[in-house]
């Protein structure tokens, strides 16, 4: 059964926006679904695995990579507590992973039964809607991110980087949570042009690195 934490860490998942916990246990109450625990670093799904369950993080993160035949790897997203694991695929009828998962830390899901999840859309319209936005979601998302890795030069990739931490964080000292090896894989560059250009841009007083943290001197140098 899905304690208090778990139905919290629920709705935040876009699934279930606007639902009461009361609604959500409702929601649980009348459909299969089972808890699902993963080790740190093991292998959720790989790429060319059908995708067969309806499943969302109630813990920890996992990370998606899309690899190339010559060994390139690409992060392409990375999932925690309330993500919705691969939306697009559950009724699709080419429903192989293009990416592969894996956790990072510890990972707990809730999986729920495909059939039950389909009668369970079809029955509640708010459940519908949302599961529509959030397939939406995903195409500004794949889009954006298709604009970054294909048009952008590795300059701009991290000065986009660095400006959207900034306001993410709202202030211009912020703070890289992940390595530069991580940042780098997440625009399918590699390590030491990241830390040239970040150098660069010391260099021309755009920024002021202090090991994860950095402050922005200049934002339009970083333009």
């Amino acid at each position: 059964m899905l304690d208090t934490k778990q139905i919290k860490t629920l709705q935040q998942c876009k699934l279930f926006a606007g639902f009461s916990e009361t609604e959500i246990l409702h929601f649980f109450d009348d459909i299969n679904y089972k808890l699902v625990a993963f080790s740190k670093n093991e292998i959720y799904s790989l790429a060319g695995m059908p995708y067969r369950h309806v499943d969302i993080v109630l813990a920890g993160t996992m990370v998606c990579r899309m690899s190339s035949v010559g060994g390139k790897q690409i992060e392409v997203s990375r999932l925690r507590a309330g993500h919705l694991i691969a939306p697009a695929f559950i009724f699709s009828a080419n429903n192989l992973m293009p990416v592969s998962v894996e956790t990072v830390e510890p990972c707990s899901i809730v999986r729920i039964d495909k059939v039950d999840f389909a009668r369970a859309i079809d029955e509640n319209s708010r459940l519908c809607m949302n599961f529509i936005r959030t397939l939406s979601d995903i195409n500004v998302f794949l889009t954006h991110k298709i604009n970054v890795l294909s048009l952008m030069t590795v300059r701009e990739k991290v000065g986009y980087l660095l400006i959207k931490r900034a306001k993410e964080q709202n202030s211009r000292v912020i703070h890289l949570y992940r390595s530069r090896q991580q940042i780098a894989d997440s625009f399918g560059i590699q390590k030491f042009s990241l830390q040239r250009v970040l150098a660069d841009f010391e260099k021309e007083g755009a920024i002021e690195i202090d090991g994860r943290s950095i402050k922005i001197l200049d934002s339009n140098k970083l333009k």
